[in-house]
């Protein structure tokens, strides 16, 4: 069973996307600016400092940052979960 904080982390990413995404929809941010609020989060993560564990985790966040932006795809078809409908 995957650790509660797993669950929290899917919320948040969740929300984040929901968010870009209407913000997005209702020309309220253009993709360019999508992809610079992607960039900052990730090189947050990339620049994280502290231990070998939490960079370990930072490390990871960033790396399915880049993933989202370079695939263009929501996480939930990265897990095979929900697909996004017009």
């Amino acid at each position: 069973m995957p650790d509660q904080t797993d669950h929290f982390g899917m919320a948040a990413l969740s929300i984040c996307e929901a968010l870009l995404l209407a913000l997005h929809d209702h020309g309220l941010l253009p993709d360019h600016e999508i992809v610079g609020v992607l960039r900052d989060a990730a090189a947050t993560h990339e620049n994280a400092v502290g231990p070998d564990s939490g960079r370990a985790a930072h490390r990871a966040a960033a790396d399915l940052i880049n993933k989202i932006m370079i695939d263009g795809k929501s996480i939930y078809t990265m897990g095979g979960g929900r697909k996004d409908v017009d």
